[in-house]
């Protein structure tokens, strides 16, 4: 066996999942990131409001503001810029593509909304790989990621990981009375093909402060970098590096890392990103090549409730991750299943409204506000099937130059599932604003992969179930840009599932 460490590239959650197999197989493991955190200031500012007993409003607003204060195009947390590259550092262009990358610890799971759900197999009949056969690393990787919910209807699509005995994070009053009201539909909504169960998080606790988009002060929300000290309590070591490019060798790969520095590895498992994997696999390839990334596109549909909300819906407690998810399983309007997120009321409706609205009907600012209490939105995804490609290569400069492909039957699969949607959250109480809905750019719901798929077969252009390149033997690729297709649902869960089992597979 070689003396030689694999080397895992980027410390997100596929990154902490290859590594995971691959120290309880006994591997050397050296993890590589761009080794970006959290200001000092910030941190103390976020443990000051933590210390805190009780969070006032103006305490709330305070740690607000910070986000508020962000450049366009960015996702901040806890008022910060650490965890997202700025857009034109990395393409060359970010007209109609809202996708991003990170070279922070824990990678862009510092952001994410915290949703989780498996693969249903259905969505998933073209990859090499089952939902049957993932099914035991999403229970692995469950271990060191907590997933909060309760068993319901939506056990019925996603067999592949149990909820039974979950915890559930309690809903906002919102979320509550919607998921009682359609429950009181449940015959109905399923004899549709229309599932409703209460959201799966990525949280271990809440205590309801409604401050999720801003950053959770007590760290309840999960990341991949709060798993690394077990990691390397395990034996991993962990250190910065940027990556440049790849070279294969014959008993080994180098990584050449900015600045200079070359590292050699006995394996390669590269878990940057899509973006980041694809800037390293183009830069360690020929040149002029270009990557097609799959995206799973999304929309927004604003609904207004009906029913009294039983109390201030904008004060806790509450928490502002998706209260609800809904998955739609009628061929009619896709041979895949359309996911949807129901979010109940945040600060960011009131700012919408009246930042569109308010400023052009002087004096109207109470009624926005009445509305922004009733207010809730679905988020609503396709399968890449029916969505945009993008094509990725590189420019002289380094960055990213992409290429966008529509398809001409999004739009019209999108607002066929809206108006699906519409009809089973009208049987909830829920009036759609269907005049309303907004399909998202392409690369805007960061649920995309794929450049570099898994094949049964592999050719130029894929990856064996392995996630090795076509003509590579000790590269493998372990993110999203593995997939041969992208679900409408959650993403996070399955690349992690994928990279544990990579991890455990290989070598």
């Amino acid at each position: 066996m070689s003396d030689l460490p694999d080397i895992v590239i980027g410390s997100g959650p596929a990154g902490v999942s290859v590594a995971l197999a691959l120290l309880a197989r006994g591997r050397a493991v050296l993890m590589l990131d761009g080794g970006k955190v959290l200001e000092p200031d910030a941190v103390a500012r976020r443990d000051a409001l933590a210390a805190k007993g009780g969070l006032s409003e103006a305490d709330r607003e305070a740690w607000r503001q910070g986000q508020y204060d962000g450049p366009p195009g960015q996702i901040r947390r806890y008022g910060s810029d650490f965890a997202m590259e700025p857009g034109l550092d990395v393409l060359a262009d970010v007209r109609g593509f809202d996708l991003r990358s990170s070279k922070a610890v824990g990678g862009l799971s510092n952001l994410w909304g915290a949703a989780v759900l498996p693969y249903a197999q259905q969505d998933i009949a073209d990859w090499p790989v089952s939902a049957e056969a993932l099914a035991p690393h999403y229970r692995a990787v469950a271990g060191i990621m907590p997933v909060s919910g309760r068993a319901d209807d939506l056990q019925r699509v996603f067999a592949a990981f149990s909820m039974e005995g979950a915890r559930e994070i309690a809903p906002s009053l919102q979320g509550a009375a919607l998921l009682a009201r359609l429950e009181r539909a449940r015959a109905g909504l399923v004899a549709g093909g229309v599932y409703v169960g209460a959201a799966r998080h990525a949280v271990s606790q809440c205590r309801r402060c409604g401050l999720c988009l801003q950053g959770c002060p007590y760290g309840f929300i999960w990341s991949a970098g709060q798993v690394l000290p077990k990691l390397t309590a395990m034996g991993m070591e962990h250190r910065a590096g940027v990556v440049l490019r790849l070279e294969e060798q014959a008993d080994g790969v180098a990584v050449m890392l900015a600045g200079g520095e070359v590292l050699v590895g006995a394996r390669v498992f590269v878990a940057a990103g899509v973006l980041e994997t694809a800037r390293i696999m183009l830069s360690s390839g020929p040149a002029g090549r270009e990557l097609m990334l799959l995206d799973s596109q999304q929309a927004f549909l604003p609904m207004l409730h009906r029913w009294g909300a039983g109390g201030p819906v904008n004060q806790p407690p509450f928490h502002t991750l998706p209260q609800a998810f809904v998955e739609m399983d009628d061929k009619a309007v896709s041979p895949h299943l359309v996911h949807a997120q129901i979010y109940s009321w945040n600060e960011y409706y009131l700012r919408d409204l009246m930042a569109n609205y308010a400023k052009k009907l002087p004096g109207s600012g109470f009624i926005w506000a009445a509305m922004a209490r009733r207010l809730m939105v679905a988020q609503v995804f396709l399968h890449s099937a029916h969505s945009a490609r993008i094509g990725l290569r590189m420019a002289a400069d380094g960055r990213l130059v992409t290429r966008i492909e529509p398809r001409g039957e999004t739009h019209g699969v999108m607002m066929a599932a809206v108006a699906k949607l519409a009809g089973a959250m009208g049987r909830g109480g829920l009036i759609p604003l269907r005049f309303a809905a907004r399909l998202g750019a392409a690369g805007a719901s960061f649920h995309t992969g794929g450049t570099v798929p898994m094949a049964a077969v592999p050719g130029i252009g894929t990856s064996d179930r392995l996630g090795r390149p076509y003509g590579m033997e000790r590269v493998h690729l372990v993110d999203a840009s593995v997939f041969p297709s992208i679900p409408a649902t959650t993403i996070t869960f399955s690349v992690m599932a994928n990279a544990h089992r990579i991890g455990t597979e290989a070598g």
